[in-house]
């Protein structure tokens, strides 16, 4: 064998082990890349929170074949369409963009990204490779309300809200409809903050309630100020997006929490074995996505029975949070007796009703 013969044999040898390996290597596959856009801090309560446990409980449950990225306090708008547009950029092929605002910049990196599947939170357009996805809030408002209701000694209940979109809407109304169902002088006031984040802001609206009478708060903001603002003031809360109660040990009486472990695992499933479809997803205690929190020391058992009852009810068909007869805050009839509102009726909703004070504002 000449030297040269010699060397390249050598050579081929010592290549022959990694030739063997690369079919193997090319044949791996890479791992499902998810990315989360936040509005908020993560934190340890509230929605981005909640958010937060289900990516986790994702990753835990197709562990090695997903990975995650998260981005958190993205504010709505253009700096939002450059965070999602990253994320796509950077390999990302499944993407939940988790907050209202999000719906205009999701819809357009969508169409830049057609090979990529996007699911926006509580929104309502769709596309190819864009689904929705929300839950039915208003039904453990309605729940809460009910606690509210029997809880009251002023018969006025506080409500934070963010914005004046029908999402918020309804949860003001199916809680007011909750309270009064079972206190038929229950009111409800209502305080815009124009922000899902601002614990200053939120807990200053908070006390302005308090002032105006209410024994009782909530709220459709992200913090938990309006919890601790309710624990200082020594009146009651009903937390939202999360069990609260380690903010307001005696103030929080119950709270509406919201659960996405299985949709998000379920929608990471459909990407991995390529039946993922768009879809719009708007499930509720039905289907586990609103779960109540604990109830509070204070509240009687007969209460939590009640509540526990409706729970039921909402679960089994039951009972409709919005069946009529019912009216707006101006007395309008809005749903004649032995209706029930439709869910596109619901998707608009822009009124007060009954029991709510004031007047809503526009949306923007």
């Amino acid at each position: 064998m000449s030297r040269v013969t010699r060397r390249t044999a050598l050579a081929t040898l010592a290549a022959y082990p990694i030739a063997l390996a690369l079919p193997a290597r090319a044949q791996a596959k890479e791992p499902l890349r998810i990315g989360f856009i936040y509005v908020s801090p993560i934190g340890d309560a509230g929605w981005t929170h909640q958010h937060d446990i289900a990516r986790l409980a994702m990753e835990k449950n197709l562990a090695p074949r997903v990975t995650t990225k998260y981005v958190e306090n993205v504010p709505e708008g253009a700096d939002a369409e450059r965070v999602i547009r990253d994320l796509a950029q950077s390999g990302h092929r499944l993407i939940f963009t988790t907050s209202f605002g999000y719906m205009n910049p999701t819809v357009k990196v969508a169409q830049q990204f057609p090979n990529a599947f996007f699911e926006h939170a509580t929104g309502y357009k769709t596309a190819k490779n864009l689904g929705t996805y929300n839950a039915r809030f208003y039904e453990g408002r309605y729940l809460a309300g009910i606690v509210a209701g029997r809880m009251t000694k002023t018969n006025v209940a506080g409500y934070v809200a963010a914005f004046p979109i029908p999402e918020v809407v309804m949860g003001i109304n199916a809680f007011t409809r909750g309270m009064r169902s079972v206190n038929a002088k229950a009111e409800t006031k209502v305080v815009w903050v124009s922000t899902w984040f601002d614990p200053g802001r939120e807990s200053e609206a908070a006390n302005t309630l308090v002032a105006q009478g209410a024994d009782v708060l909530t709220h459709h903001t992200d913090s938990t100020a309006v919890v601790q603002a309710a624990e200082t003031k020594k009146v009651y809360a009903v937390a939202y997006h999360s069990d609260m109660s380690k903010y307001g040990p005696n103030a929080q009486i119950t709270a509406v929490t919201h659960v996405w472990d299985k949709y998000y695992t379920g929608r990471a499933q459909a990407v991995l074995d390529g039946r993922w479809a768009p879809d719009h997803v708007w499930g509720g205690i039905r289907e586990g996505m609103i779960e109540m929190g604990p109830f509070g020391k204070t509240v009687p058992k007969d209460v939590q029975d009640q509540m526990k009852k409706a729970e039921a009810d909402i679960a089994s068909g039951k009972l409709a949070p919005f069946t009529g007869p019912m009216k707006d805050s101006a007395g309008k009839e809005r749903i004649a007796a032995g209706k029930t509102i439709t869910d596109e009726a619901l998707s608009k909703m822009d009124y007060y009703v009954e029991g709510v004070q004031g007047n809503l504002p526009a949306a923007k």
